[in-house]
């Protein structure tokens, strides 16, 4: 289980719960991303973990790299012992992924019919090789748009530089350039406008027994000052 648990995002939702005190909404994925990756195409399935036929509404992509279902904890500690049939998959995907894109795609439909412009910010946490304390080899924070393809740049921009002031090392599209959530809710063109938000997890949290250290206090303050300059810049422009 603990091996498990390090695809986790571990108290991310804690650190951002701040958010709703300033006008945000908060969605939380309240299962874990080993069962189901909610960041996944919903076709991005290894072939090689199925066994069997398949239900006609799974699709497969020809090439699957980490995928929506996973083969492995960590590399070379596969998770299962035998195949999945499509059927499983498939399950997985009513019960958990459908519903959270579902509820996550109809808030951002009525909050950009509302108020014509939209700001999403899809909050992750990455491993990090660095020690307690220490900076991983991405630096503290990394920020996605898909090389500028799914928010402004000067949402970027901005974010990154409240981060900095705070003393943050930050870096953009390095590593973590956005997976299927950002692709989904991205379009600045339509005034939709989306951010991938990774923090490097030594920074409040040890990685291998999952407790919070003494940094978690530090990190979910300063988020919270984040989301308020956040909210003040959308207030700015709608």
């Amino acid at each position: 289980m603990p091996v498990l648990r390090r695809a986790e995002d571990a108290y991310v939702d804690e650190l951002y719960e701040a958010a709703p005190g300033f006008g945000a909404t908060l969605i939380a994925a309240a299962f874990p991303r080993s069962y189901i990756d909610a960041n996944r195409a919903p076709d991005d399935i290894d072939p090689i973990l199925l066994a069997g036929p398949l239900p006609s509404a799974l699709a497969l992509r020809p090439v699957s790299r980490v995928g929506l279902v996973r083969r492995h904890a960590q590399p070379g500690v596969p998770i299962y012992d035998r195949k999945l049939s499509g059927y499983e998959v498939l399950a997985r995907i009513e019960r958990y992924y459908a519903p959270y894109h579902r509820e996550l795609t109809e808030t951002c439909d009525r909050l950009h019919a509302e108020f014509g412009a939209l700001w999403h910010v899809n909050c992750h946490s990455m491993p990090s090789n660095g020690s307690r304390g220490g900076k991983g080899e991405r630096g503290d924070f990394v920020l996605g748009d898909r090389d500028g393809t799914t928010c402004d740049a000067d949402f970027t921009e901005f974010v990154a530089g409240v981060l900095r002031g705070l003393g943050y090392e930050v870096r953009v599209n390095d590593g973590y350039k956005g997976v299927e959530i950002v692709r989904r809710h991205g379009r600045p063109a339509a005034n939709r406008h989306s951010l991938q938000i990774e923090i490097d997890r030594t920074l409040y949290m040890d990685q291998k027994t999952l407790e919070k250290t003494a940094g978690f206090d530090r990190i979910k303050s300063d988020l919270a000052l984040l989301v308020e300059a956040i909210a003040g810049f959308v207030r700015a422009r709608v």
